[in-house]
This record gives C-alpha cells, sequence and structure tokens, in this order.
C-alpha cells in the first residue's frame, strides 16, 4: 500500500474510532473497541472500503502505534473525544513530561494550564523530540516542561496509553516551565 493510501486509511479511523463513529453506524463499547468486521463493512457501506491487510498494515506501521488491535477488534489508544474508558491503570509517571504547543497558546497556557479541551485527557509526550513533532503540526512548536512527578506526589492521577502517551485530566500552570 503507497504512503498516500496509508495516511487516508489512518485518518479515517482516527475520525471514527475517536471522534465520529455513528457517521458510519458504528457503535464503540465502553472501552472504544469496535469488531473489526464491522468496522470494515462499515467503511465499504459509506464508500471508503478498507481490507483487512489494510488495516492490520496501517495498525503495524504507524510509528506512533495510535491504534491497537486484539481478539478481532480495533481501537485508538487515546485522543478521543466521544466517551470511552480505556481502562488504563493509573502509573507513577517519570519525573518531567513535556507537552508540544505553538506560540499563540502560550498565553492561555501560562493563565490556565494545560486542559483537555475536546479530548478527555491533556495529551504528554515522554520526551522532548514526540512533544516537538507534536507541536510542528500546527506550526513553529514551543516545547512545555511538565513537573509530571510533583504533580504525582500532589495527587495527580497518571496513566500511559499504549503507545507510551502520558494521560492526565489537567496540569495547572504551576507545574509547567516555558521556554524564556
Amino acid at each position: 500500500m503507497d504512503e498516500r493510501r496509508v495516511i487516508r486509511v489512518s485518518k479515517y479511523l482516527a475520525r471514527h474510532l475517536r471522534h465520529d463513529p455513528q457517521r458510519i453506524g458504528i457503535t464503540l463499547d465502553a472501552n472504544g473497541w469496535v469488531p473489526v468486521e464491522e468496522l470494515l463493512r462499515a467503511a465499504a457501506e459509506h464508500g471508503f472500503p478498507i481490507t483487512a491487510a489494510e488495516l492490520a498494515q496501517v495498525v503495524e506501521s504507524n510509528d506512533k502505534r495510535r491504534y491497537a488491535l486484539e481478539d478481532g477488534r480495533i481501537r485508538a489508544s487515546q485522543g478521543h473525544s466521544v466517551p470511552v474508558d480505556l481502562d488504563l491503570p493509573a502509573v507513577e509517571p517519570p519525573e518531567v513530561l513535556y507537552h508540544g504547543t505553538v506560540a499563540r497558546f502560550v498565553a492561555a497556557i501560562k493563565n490556565e494550564g494545560l486542559r483537555p479541551m475536546s479530548r478527555h485527557h491533556v495529551h504528554l509526550s515522554p520526551d522532548r523530540e514526540r512533544a516537538t513533532r507534536v507541536g510542528a503540526r500546527r506550526g513553529v512548536p514551543v516545547v512545555l516542561v511538565v513537573g509530571a512527578g510533583e504533580m504525582h506526589a500532589d495527587g495527580h492521577v497518571f496513566r500511559r496509553s499504549a503507545n507510551g502517551v502520558w494521560l492526565v485530566d489537567h496540569v495547572p500552570p504551576g507545574y509547567l516551565r516555558f521556554p524564556s
């Protein structure tokens, strides 16, 4: 499968497994899973046929491991705007995590901290490089350092998705370090 098709299929999956499953008539279970056959049938019925081989290739080749396949089911690893419980255990984070953004959001973040916006959690990266890539999707990246160890010690709950993205409900401004 060529790279353009991989990207199109991945974006299609993100839209329907994270944000708008009802648009193609699929129903995610409480943990965000849908049977692969149901997804493939619905995609074909809505003018975007995907083969099982294409689906498997997109899941396996995605460097961010955005999707998980298990027992004939598929789900997005995180980033949902529809209600799901990913059933991820609380885990102790490293001392620091990172968040990639762009300059136009920095003033609001200084005042309000990091909020999940339309998602269920704030997404944090385990390393500066990944956070830089995240921020670069919207322009020139600005990488914020999050005092995750201090947050955890103060009672904030962290979870780690299957693809290594750290999830937390909110990051108050006092736990953030901004570039000078």
